[in-house]
């Protein structure tokens, strides 16, 4: 009686010790830093032990992964031989299924991980020694390697825009508005910053520059303006304000004696890019925007393209307000605009 009374205990002993074995080696994680191998490169560089503890982790992840698997296959492998020893084929077999599905079950449970990890962090140090001198033989048992942080592919543009917005301490706020707007300045259509033509404040060539005329310049904020023959359609020069501060109020003179003759067009569907590229060219801080009819749709200054490559407004010295997109829009002419008109 007591034998068998013996036998059972030891059967029993034996079982909840492999079982308990089995889950814990199931419950370990193997954590991420959650830092790319330059990153942990970098900052261990600098004398970080954290970072040279968490790269030297890094590089033998894939074996550790390795190791903890075989761990695992020799305890299952062992449990079910002895069970299937101790209680026959058909329960044995049974028996060792339900335990390995049950070990999962543990493997899961916050108090058994918890313990599990502290447990594997406490000798971490030890497995990543033993881990280093049998690297060589275990690369013949690997049968997955750990994807390394840094190893992951952007698909689009988009998504790096993202991943920049989603930052949180690494990046200010400037600092994510310079980067997007850089990574969209490239393919950014003309027709998303210029100033539209319902908001263009221009001046007629014959308009003498008196007194009054000039103070209306003044308060629309705006350093260069449009000339026009006619209307909108007809721009023949550019008017710099700049050129006016020393301009005699007594003597009457023209806008088409003051202005700069020269203009240039820009399309409304060219981007950015080639727009910045002839600003440069043409040395002029003022394009006529037209659409495929070469009809005026709107004006494109090279503030407007500064602007729009580091996402943030600028004002140069003649600017007196400080958003003069938002002034003009205050301030918009009233084209089109009869007492009987009928919007379709």
């Amino acid at each position: 009686m007591y034998p068998m009374n013996m036998a059972i205990s030891i059967f029993l002993l034996i079982e909840v010790i492999l079982f308990f074995l089995i889950v814990i080696v199931r419950a370990i994680r193997i954590d991420s830093s959650g830092l790319t191998s330059y990153e942990l490169n970098r900052r261990a560089k600098t004398k970080d032990d954290i970072a040279k503890h968490n790269l030297r982790r890094e590089n033998a992840t894939t074996d550790l992964a390795t190791l903890r698997y075989i761990k695992d296959t020799v305890l299952m492998v062992i449990l079910v031989i002895f069970t299937v020893w101790a209680l026959g084929w058909v329960v044995g077999f049974v028996l060792s299924i339900f335990l390995l599905l049950l070990a999962n079950v543990f493997a899961r449970w916050n108090v058994i991980a918890n313990t599990s990890q502290k447990l594997y962090d406490k000798y971490e140090i030890k497995l990543l020694q033993i881990v280093e001198k049998i690297s060589p033989g275990l690369k013949f048992l690997r049968t997955y390697n750990v994807q390394p942080v840094d190893d992951f592919t952007l698909h689009s543009k988009e998504e790096l825009v993202h991943l920049v917005e989603s930052t949180k301490d690494i990046l200010s706020h400037d600092e994510k508005q310079l980067l997007s707007s850089a990574l969209g300045f490239q393919q950014k259509p003309v027709r998303d910053v210029m100033t539209p033509k319902s908001a263009i404040h221009s001046i007629g060539k014959k308009e003498l520059l008196g007194p009054l005329v000039l103070d209306d310049l003044h308060k629309t904020g705006h350093s260069r303006f449009p000339v026009i023959n006619r209307d909108i359609d007809h721009v023949v020069g550019v008017l710099h304000v700049q050129s006016l501060l020393t301009l005699d109020t007594k003597r009457s003179l023209t806008v088409e004696k003051a202005m700069e003759s020269r203009v240039f067009y820009i399309n409304q569907g060219q981007t950015l890019q080639h727009a910045l590229a002839a600003f440069l060219r043409t040395h002029h801080h003022l394009f006529i925007v037209v659409n495929e009819f070469r009809e005026t749709v709107g004006i494109l200054s090279l503030e407007d393209v500064i602007e729009a490559l580091i996402g943030q407004k600028i004002n140069d010295e003649f600017d007196t307000h400080e958003d003069l997109r938002a002034v003009a829009e205050r301030n918009i002419q009233k084209n089109n605009d009869p007492e009987s008109r009928v919007d379709v």
